[in-house]
């Protein structure tokens, strides 16, 4: 029972920490198809932050930085460009997948996967099997709890559904909405930027082409499935790890009786299920507040 609890936390807290930047995102008026994108950057900029400077710290605060700069930038080309956003979040992840193959091939001349000498700092033996789970880990609830109470509790997380929701009426009481959204942007760059880190560092300390395999895509659909809450599109990112775990296991207990490829595409099924259900329930994405005004034009 431990090991399948330990693989949904190692598959489904970098996946959590993506949809936190989704919903942030959300919040303040943008759908973020750009997450992908920005949780593959931070994934390869740990691992060759570790690589080249030996410090976790150092390549924690590479990874941070490479994808708030390109948060700035989806930012710059939605709110300054008038740009569509659902286009332009597709092209940052197309950046992101492209950029960091160009980047490793770049460096050590093949496409190769990169392995790292250490990965993120272990939460220890106090927790017994649940030792070798990275720090990241522990502190997902947190995180989770934080970002309730920053988005439903606090004065800026009430100037951002004002200006997702009602842009106009927020700059008729000095709220400017570009800045908020520029505001979410960046700390949604930071949670992808954990969000990948985890993946490469947690556990695997390596970093490969494509190797979020859609897991940024995911976490969009969590966010819908979620409605936009940031306890529901946690648990809705947890529900998609569950089923993911649930799939590895059913290779080892069914063998060559039914199709790996099947085994592996569950999470992505639950993904369809998840929204298909979200529509049927709530309206999907119509249902998250801020949905009937995409952009302030």
């Amino acid at each position: 029972m431990d090991d399948i609890i330990i693989a949904i936390l190692r598959s489904g807290t970098p996946l959590v920490y993506v949809t936190l930047a989704g919903v942030i995102a959300q919040r303040a008026g943008i759908w973020h198809l750009g997450l992908e994108g920005l949780m593959i950057a931070g994934a390869c900029a740990t691992i060759l932050g570790i690589v080249f400077t030996q410090s976790i710290v150092l390549a924690l605060l590479i990874a941070v930085g490479v994808c708030m700069v390109a948060s700035v930038l989806f930012w710059f080309v939605v709110e300054k460009l008038k740009a569509n956003q659902i286009i332009a979040g597709l092209g940052l992840t197309g950046l992101g997948l492209g950029g960091t193959t160009l980047a490793i091939e770049s460096i050590f001349g093949s496409q190769a996967a990169v392995s790292a000498p250490f990965g993120l700092p272990r939460i220890g033996p106090f927790f017994g099997s649940f030792g070798n789970l990275s720090i990241l880990v522990l502190l997902m609830p947190f995180f989770v709890f934080a970002f309730w109470v920053l988005l439903r509790r606090t004065r800026f997380g009430l100037r951002l559904a004002a200006a997702g929701e009602h842009p106009y009426a927020a700059r008729s009481v000095g709220i400017e909405p570009s800045r908020i959204r520029l505001a979410a942007l960046v700390i949604g760059g930071a949670l992808c930027a954990l969000g990948g880190a985890e993946l490469a560092a947690g556990s695997l300390q390596f970093f490969s082409q494509n190797m979020t395999a859609g897991r940024g895509f995911m976490a969009f659909a969590a966010v819908i499935f979620g409605a936009g809450h940031p306890v529901g599109a946690a648990l809705a990112a947890m529900f998609f790890a569950i089923v993911g775990a649930l799939g590895i296991r059913a290779q080892l207990v069914f063998g060559d009786r039914v199709p790996h490829d099947l085994l592996l595409g569950l999470p992505y099924i639950a993904t369809v299920i998840g929204i298909w259900m979200s529509a049927r329930l709530r309206g999907g994405a119509k249902a998250i507040s801020g949905f009937g005004e995409l952009r302030d034009n």
